[in-house]
Order: C-alpha cells, then structure tokens, then sequence
C-alpha cells in the first residue's frame, strides 16, 4: 500500500492526502509557537512578580518535574486504550484550564500549583502525537523532520512577535498570547485523527528487556545531560540577556535565530539520517552544545558571539532530536511505541530539563551566569562520552 506521505499526482487525492500532513503540522506549529511563548518570556514575567532566581528555577522546572512521570503513565494508558488522540484532546483542555489559574493568582503557591496542573496535563500530548506523526508516515519515517520543521515555524512567528510586544507592553502580556495558542492547540487536537499502529509489530520482547540493551541505556542518560545542559538556557538565556543590557526584541531575534537554524537542520535532515549513523549526528550534536554553552556564558558581551552561538542551535536541538526520537520509533515499535516516546521525554525533557533548571537556579545565585553556562557545556560533555561509549553491532543503532 501506498505510504500516507507519498501522495499520488491526482489533483483532489493529492489534497486530500495532505489533511493528515497539514492538520500534523498545524498541531506542531501550536505546540511549539506556546513553547516560544513560554519558555523565553514567562521566566520575565515571573521575574517581574519580584521571585528571586531559586524560586523562578523552581517554577519553571515544575514543567519538567511533570514530564517525569506523568508522561509514563498517559503513554501506559494509550496502550492499554489502544488509542491516543483521545487522551491528546483531554490534555489539551486541561492545560488550557490549569493555564488560566495564572489570571487569578500572583502569590508563588498559587502560580506553583497552577504551574503543576498545566505542566501534568501538557507533558501528556507531545509523546503521544510524535507516535501518532511516526504512524501516519510508516516506512517515510525520514520525512519526520518536514512534519516538525512547523513546529519551529511557530517558534519563530511567536518568540519575535511577542519580544516586539514586550518592548511596549507589561510582561502579563505573555499570559494573554500564551492562553490564546493553547486555544490553537485544542482546536488542532479536535481535527487530527489517529493512526493504526501494528500491535503485532515487537511483541516478541518486553519493555524491560528493550531497556536491558546497552545503546537504550546509554542513550536514555545521554539524553537526560543534554536535557540537563539546557536547562540553564531556556531557564535564564533572556534574562541574562536583558541583565547584559540587550532589549526584548533582541533577544526575540536571538531566540529566532536560532529556531531558523534549527529548521535548516530538519530540512536536511532525511538526508544526513540515511548517510550517516545515528551516533555520529548525535556525537556530533553533543559536542556543538558543549561548544554553545560556552559561547554564551562567557562571549555574551559580543553580538557576533551571541550570533554563532545561536546559529549552532539548530544542531543540538534539531540533528540531536531526529537522530534521538528515530531510534526511539524504531526500538518501541508496535505496542510499545507510546511508552518508549513517553519514557523518552520523561527521562530527557522531565527528570534532565528538572535538575538542570534547578542546579542552574544554584549555580546561578552562588557563582555567577558565566559558570551556569559552563556547567551546562560539562553536562553536554559528558552526554557526548556516553553517546560514544554505547557500542552496538549495527548501523542503524543510535550509539554505535
């Protein structure tokens, strides 16, 4: 049968074989335009509310803390359910209605526990649509980054236009533009379908046994440093911009540029994943965040620094990732497929993204930004060793 990608030249067939493409692609563009809305600025807002830098560590990384757990269990229930759009759609409304506590409490145990509520319902989706986007390509599983570069579209259109915003606005203006594309997000979540998955497909091994190989091991704990390494970054890269004395909309175009970078990157990669090996992008991802965090920490004073550090980004984050979720898809297929993207953002984005936003809130208070930075270049490192430390015997192995 025709792969749900390779679409045939008949004119109404061929749109409509894109409804899935498009639908895939506008849920990506929302979920990460809210991540662009988020992440850069609600640590201003937070700021603006008079917290210290512990306590924005502490609420920022509660989105991690959730990612933890909280994504094994919704990837256990579409399992069992044998369907995921379902639970995609309730976590959609929910984060929408845990969102809005923000409106109604600026005391740190209100915005704490409405932060708790978003962050347990969105760690949910995330997992789940990858494996969904994975369904719907098939055997085009290369195609995956065309799906995911909309995704930092809506990065890009967000985190520029809201940074221009705030050079006029207050900083509760990121609350009225975050709790619109939540809207955006639900509305998405209502038209996109599932995908059939084949539970016959790995039946022959378990979960635990998949987690006994080596590569996955080693894999899992590389990611969770590179997590860990970034926490400094989507924790206090705009306020140390801003304390450097660069305005809001510069550090929109910083954050913009990198997610351009980042969307050359998915645009070759299908190509790169078929003529190289997994452990070679990823070791040579690794190494450019060690390389990255450096730049910024201690070249933040030069533009010219500040810009090829943001032009690496799209090679810790986007090589990285493909590289990093391809061999997730492929080593969960079937009936574990749900699990291993859920155990996947719960090691990596939760437990990693959680003690790095919290150790660099530490670091940042007792030493100073320049060493925050630094630390994040170690954590990176020591991804890169374990990445090259996983051996395995085949090609197509993400650490070998």
């Amino acid at each position: 049968p025709r792969a749900p990608f390779c679409l045939p030249p008949s004119g109404w067939t061929r749109i409509l074989a894109m409804f899935p493409y498009w639908r895939l692609s506008a849920y990506y563009f929302f979920y990460f335009a809210f991540i662009g809305a988020f992440s850069p600025y609600f640590a201003l807002y937070l700021q603006s509310l008079r917290f210290s830098a512990a306590d924005i560590a502490v609420l920022m990384s509660m989105m991690q803390v959730m990612r933890i757990v909280a994504p094994a269990m919704w990837g256990w229930l579409a399992d069992r359910l044998g369907a995921r759009m379902p639970i995609v759609r309730v976590a959609a409304l929910c984060s929408l209605a845990g969102f809005c506590g923000f409106f109604v409490t600026e005391a740190f145990h209100g915005v704490l526990l409405a932060m708790a509520v978003m962050a347990f319902f969105w760690s949910a989706a995330l997992p789940l649509v990858e494996g969904v986007t994975f369904s719907h390509l098939g055997a085009n599983a290369s195609g995956y980054g065309r799906v995911r570069l909309w995704g930092s579209v809506g990065f890009i259109a967000v985190v520029l236009g809201l940074g221009y915003l705030l050079d006029h606005q207050p900083e509760q203006a990121v609350l009225w533009v975050s709790v619109l594309i939540l809207v955006g997000i639900l509305i998405c979540a209502l038209v996109m379908h599932d995908a059939p998955t084949n539970p016959l497909v790995g039946t022959t091994e378990g979960l635990r046994s998949v987690l006994r190989r080596r590569p996955v091991r080693f894999l899992f704990a590389a990611c969770f440093l590179m997590s860990a390494g970034h926490g400094a970054l989507y924790v206090f890269y705009s306020i140390f911009l801003v304390a450097a004395g660069y305005d809001k909309a510069t550090v929109g175009w910083m954050w913009t540029l990198g997610v351009v970078a980042e969307i050359g990157v998915f645009l070759v990669m299908p190509r790169v994943i078929r003529r190289f090996t997994e452990r070679a992008i990823l070791m040579f991802a690794f190494s450019c965040a060690v390389l990255r965090f450096l730049m910024i920490g201690w070249g933040v004073g030069s533009m010219l620094v500040l810009v090829l550090a943001q032009l690496l980004h799209g090679i810790p984050f986007g090589a990285y990732h493909s590289a990093a979720i391809a061999a997730v898809n492929r080593w969960f297929p079937g009936r574990l497929q749900s699990r291993g993207q859920a155990l996947y953002g719960s090691v990596s984005f939760g437990a990693g993204g959680m003690v790095g936003g919290v150790l660099s809130g530490l670091v940042w208070q007792a030493a100073g930004p320049q060493w925050t930075f630094t630390l994040a270049s170690i954590l990176a490192l020591g991804g890169c060793l374990l990445v090259w430390g996983g051996n395995g015997a085949s090609r197509r192995s993400a650490v070998t």
